[in-house]
């Protein structure tokens, strides 16, 4: 394999006293030089992941998974939805009704809608790079002109649902960058139509952490902190902000019920239990529901109830509630998988205005998204159907860790695909980081490789929210290589039960579990014949030099000022633990404007890894242009993203889609 011409420097960092150096320095910036050789690694990529494979055969087999992959809700209100359709806003008197097209989106990606709740101004943020770094712009709903005096501050992204809207839609709340989007400040503003933008002064302390402001009635809650979020700060409607909840150890989320903030919480219940704190006294909790084998995810508001979200054993399970916190019944889902929600809990309180009907998108590991509604005591309805069902089957096992924890997985194969040796090519999928659960839910790239005749292993690993908040620390910050061990021992398992067979089982994985895939890749490339990070963070110690990512080393990882929490950095960057010897092979993608695992992460592994390769497997590089870190990437090139992906297991396993 000839690679590109890749030069090295004489550089060495000097991390909290310790001197790592750092030969592909040069390749975090972004120059004419870097450019160029960013193109020829990815046209080698393309060529090698092609060769020999009918690039239009596999396109097409993402085209026909990927229909109903992307679930986009409309937002409710004053007795209207809205939604994306293809390029353009639309407002319709039901969920998915022909309705009225208010604007067009031009070039941008709506990364989120937040109508006001009197509907008369649409709220839309705009991004136009993949960044997920979006815009406010503000749409008349009568006559869908923009309206002039939008605010002009950058949103990071759409982690906070974009804007709160204060109940007499005078204006709204919104959390955005305070400079430029590389030094990762941010503030809560607040934006008065008509009159202008000011920065809103809520005790939060660290301005780097996502602040969402909850209103309802006379109340306004400052929700903080992005995976563990819990009500900071409150006030009465006029008042000066109060402290509320200060140093929460754990997460308590909810929302604005009365005069009580309503919330699931894992403060003395690691799965989760459903509590009532007085807005007037922080002190006074109420337990509603108490903590059982359901691992408790969210709240939502509807109507006069409120809708409990969980996980029975990675599947979804929804019940309804009154105001009191009494179980009035169970929603009969549609199968056993996965409801639609965000990556964060925070993200998840932007819920807007109270729907009539609690709307939601399901889908399974077999069946793509649909949409359905349910009301208190009425049957559940369909409001589109799934497009695509996989003849497939889905089964459950587990294998068990170094220490004797027992790790579950999916296995996904097609029914006329025969197991045992040779067998299938296995692909493991999975995570295990930040609390973020992976869920028994519809993927389309995974899915089309099933079709393609592979079988797919979803692993549910330590560091994840599947099993609640214990599972999710029993891999965090000085325990991190716990994640590790776990997929190591599910890649054992599937060798020694015969699942799978040597050299038919490939790895994936994204953001940090794209830094998983790169731990893999070079401490246990014997396990793997080929591994495909997307999106990855691969340099930590690089990282502690990025604000936002040093941010989320503090946070996940350990203080990058203490010797002691770098010399580990150093045991767990993939970038630093590249040695010269054989490995599987590989096929890194990334997006050229991802602002949270940077495509330098991408450029400085493959580059080391191209050099200290000595096997004949090829490490291919491949930095979209037009794409982030997945939010926010367009259809088209994501489809393009995707083929690429694919095309590379076919040709590494010699599949025929």
């Amino acid at each position: 394999m000839k690679y590109p011409p890749t030069r090295t420097v004489e550089v060495v960092a000097d991390v909290a006293g310790i001197a790592v150096p750092d030969p592909y320095r040069w390749l975090e910036e972004e120059t004419p030089e870097v450019r160029d050789w960013q193109r020829a690694q990815a046209a080698l990529a393309t060529s090698v992941a092609f060769d020999g494979v009918d690039r239009d055969a596999v396109r097409a087999l993402i085209l026909a998974h990927d229909a109903g992959a992307r679930p986009d809700l409309p937002r409710y209100a004053a007795g209207r939805w809205f939604r994306t359709a293809g390029p353009d806003l639309v407002v319709s008197a039901s969920p998915y009704g022909d309705g009225r097209v208010l604007a067009s989106l031009g070039a941008g990606l709506a990364s989120w809608l937040a109508p006001s709740p009197d509907g008369g101004v649409l709220a839309v943020g705009i991004c136009e790079d993949g960044s997920e770094h979006n815009t406010i712009r503000l749409i008349d709903t009568a006559t869908g002109r923009d309206l002039s005096g939008a605010p002009t501050q950058v949103l990071h992204s759409a982690w906070v649902g974009g804007v709160s809207w204060r109940p007499d839609s005078s204006g709204f709340y919104f959390f955005a960058l305070t400079g430029p989007p590389a030094e990762f400040r941010q503030a809560v503003f607040l934006h008065r139509l008509g009159t202008g933008t000011t920065l809103e002064p809520v005790p939060v302390g660290d301005s780097r952490e996502y602040t969402l402001i909850q209103t309802s009635g006379c109340w306004e809650v400052a929700a903080h902190r992005v995976g563990a979020p819990f009500p900071i700060a409150v006030r009465r409607t006029g008042e000066p902000w109060r402290p509320f909840l200060t140093g929460c150890k754990g997460s308590v989320a909810g929302h604005i019920v009365g005069d009580r903030y309503i919330a699931v919480t894992d403060v003395d219940a690691p799965r989760g239990r459903v509590v009532a704190i007085s807005l007037d006294d922080p002190s006074d909790w109420t337990e509603l529901v108490p903590q059982s084998d359901t691992v408790l995810r969210s709240l939502t508001p509807v109507g006069d109830h409120l809708y409990l979200s969980g996980f029975d054993a990675t599947f979804a399970r929804v019940r309804v509630l009154d105001r009191d916190g009494a179980v009035v019944e169970e929603v009969p889902l549609p199968g056993r998988g996965a409801l639609s929600s965000p990556f964060f809990p925070l993200t998840g309180l932007a819920v807007g205005n109270p729907a009539p009907s609690f709307l939601f998108a399901f889908s399974t590991l077999t069946t793509s998204w649909g949409v359905h509604a349910h009301r208190p005591g009425a049957p559940l309805e369909t409001l589109v159907d799934p497009a695509v069902r996989l003849d497939a089957t889905v089964e459950v096992d587990e294998a068990v860790a170094p220490d004797g924890v027992p790790i579950p997985f999916h296995v996904v194969a097609r029914r006329d695909v025969p197991p045992g040796p040779p067998g299938p090519p296995v692909l493991v999928s999975a995570y295990g980081a930040a609390g973020v659960p992976l869920l028994p839910a519809y993927q389309a790239d995974l899915a089309a490789f099933v079709a393609a005749g592979g079988v797919v292993v979803q692993a549910y690993l330590r560091g994840g929210g599947e099993f609640g908040h214990d599972w999710w620390m029993a891999a965090h910050r000085e325990r991190k290589q716990v994640r590790d061990s776990d997929l190591v021992a599910v890649a054992e398992h599937l060798l020694a039960t015969g699942r799978a067979s040597a050299g038919r089982l490939a790895l994936t994985g994204g953001s940090d579990g794209g830094l998983m895939c790169g731990v893999a890749a070079t401490t246990r490339p014997d396990l793997w014949h080929a591994v495909l990070p997307r999106a990855p963070l691969l340099d930590l110690i690089g990282g502690t030099r990025d604000p936002y990512l040093e941010f989320v080393l503090r946070k996940a990882w350990g203080d990058p000022e203490d010797p002691a929490t770098v010399r580990r950095f150093l045991g767990l960057s993939p970038y630093e633990l590249v040695r010269e010897r054989e490995f599987p092979a590989l096929y890194i993608q990334a997006g050229a404007n991802d602002p949270r695992c940077r495509p330098w992460h991408a450029r400085k592994f493959a580059a080391r890894l191209q050099a200290a390769q000595r096997g004949g497997a090829p490490i291919l590089l491949h930095v979209f242009e037009d794409a982030g870190h997945g939010a926010a990437t367009g259809h088209d090139v994501a489809v393009e993203q995707d083929t690429e992906w694919l095309a590379f297991l076919v040709r590494s396993f010699g599949l025929r889609p």
